[in-house]
């Protein structure tokens, strides 16, 4: 017999090189988004409150009060929302005080910025710590916080602006200096314990929400 054997077809299908199923990098940028939107809320949600807070207290004509609560709100920033956030109110918050009108001179302002900056950065890497029991790094970075914040505005402000930048009269600017000495030193650590009394609640509440 002389039959022919027909060659085999290879049937397409299973081995067929298969395309990547798009979509899986989705959900990250997705959560990605989400992060940041949630980010850019509450940086603006502390900035808000805190100009809210300065024009509230302002009027009372007690820099303590408003100092106090100041710190408090930079403080319960970073320790809640992180270091990009807390940096962020420490920046922008100073700026559009004055623009508001509430704010200092504005060759006082980048010293704010940087006693700002200084009592977010201690709180962040010092009150984040393992020492064992969170209240002994939360102590710690209050006095490290609040003295580091202390030294920036005496020596920048104090020492720098006023008689370089300033040039106030001397009544005027012994009372500029008076507000930027040991009032400061008292409000950082005034808003540094209201910060400690409040941050377990709050932590507690934020896990509970993420959970």
């Amino acid at each position: 017999m002389n039959g022919k054997s027909k060659p085999g077809k290879n049937k397409p299908g299973k081995n067929k090189p298969g395309k990547s199923k798009p979509g899986k990098s989705k959900p990250v940028k997705n959560k990605s988004g989400k992060r940041k939107i949630i980010w850019i809320t509450r940086t603006a949600v502390f900035t808000a409150l805190l100009i809210a807070m300065q024009t509230a207290t302002a009027p009372m004509g007690n820099i303590i009060i408003t100092g106090a609560v100041v710190n408090l709100l930079l403080i319960v920033s970073v320790m809640t929302c992180g270091l990009a956030c807390g940096l962020s109110v420490a920046t922008v918050s100073p700026v559009m005080a004055k623009f508001l009108g509430i704010g200092p001179f504005w060759s006082i302002i980048p010293f704010l910025i940087a006693g700002n900056m200084t009592l977010v950065l201690l709180w962040y890497f010092v009150g984040n710590r393992n020492m064992g029991n969170k209240y002994t790094a939360y102590i710690a970075a209050l006095i490290s916080a609040a003295v580091a914040k202390f030294l920036v505005l005496y020596i920048g402000i104090v020492r720098i602006a006023i008689p370089v930048f300033l040039g106030l009269p001397p009544s005027q600017a012994v009372v500029v200096s008076n507000m930027f000495s040991i009032p400061q030193l008292v409000t950082a650590l005034t808003g540094g314990i209201a910060a400690i009394a409040l941050l377990p609640t709050l932590k507690k509440a934020i896990r509970e929400r993420r959970g």
